[in-house]
């Protein structure tokens, strides 16, 4: 990663409605730990930090406006100085203006994690790279959930996971580990175009 470029930290989807048994069968138990990591990395070198949250269409769905399960796991809640972005449809880019608000800040390379790997992540990673970002997608920060495919084979967590990182690597984005994300930004003189405490909306 260049520190010379603004980075930004993608969180996608980390909320309520995706935790717990009835979530499904998923994979990555310790993603929800790597992004905390991740963002508390972001956190003390003052580099932005962008919150995705689904606000769903549909009249029954955890992640309708108002049920708990719309609501940001607490952990990884964001701050007042961090952006969020609210979306309908999996990728997070449309109808959002959050390629607007990253043009506007110069921010040229994106780290993505969060759920789910082959739905939002993948949605949102494909058009980030057409767009021209430069786009890493933590594998050991993101997760799936079992999925029968379209030859009605049950696939497990771990293979719609390996799939969807499949898809994306090196046509859309570059695949990396938590521990080279950390190392990486833990070894660099970062030089962050915003100051602690400044207002990112």
């Amino acid at each position: 990663m260049d520190s010379a470029r603004t980075i930004a930290l993608i969180i996608i989807d980390m909320q309520r409605g995706m935790s717990g048994p009835a979530a499904g069968e998923r994979n990555n138990p310790h993603a929800e730990e790597n992004i905390s990591r991740l963002l508390n990395v972001w956190r003390e070198a003052c580099l932005p930090v962008v919150h995705v949250r689904h606000i769903s269409r549909t009249p029954g769905s955890p992640f309708w406006p108002g049920q708990p399960g719309a609501e940001f796991q607490p952990a990884l809640s964001p701050l007042t100085t961090e952006h969020v972005v609210e979306k309908n449809v999996p990728d997070a880019f449309i109808h959002s203006g959050l390629e607007r608000w990253l043009r506007v800040r110069d921010i040229d390379q994106l780290v993505m994690v969060g759920v789910s790997t082959n739905n939002s992540v993948e949605a949102t990673a494909r058009t980030a790279g057409n767009l021209g970002f430069d786009v890493q997608v933590v594998a050991d920060a993101t997760f799936a959930f079992a999925k029968r495919d379209y030859a009605g084979t049950n696939r497990s967590a771990d293979d719609v996971h390996a799939m969807s990182l499949a898809n994306l690597e090196g046509e859309y984005a570059a695949i990396i580990k938590t521990d080279e994300v950390q190392a990486r930004r833990m070894t660099r003189a970062l030089k962050p175009n915003y100051r602690p405490g400044q207002q990112y909306l």
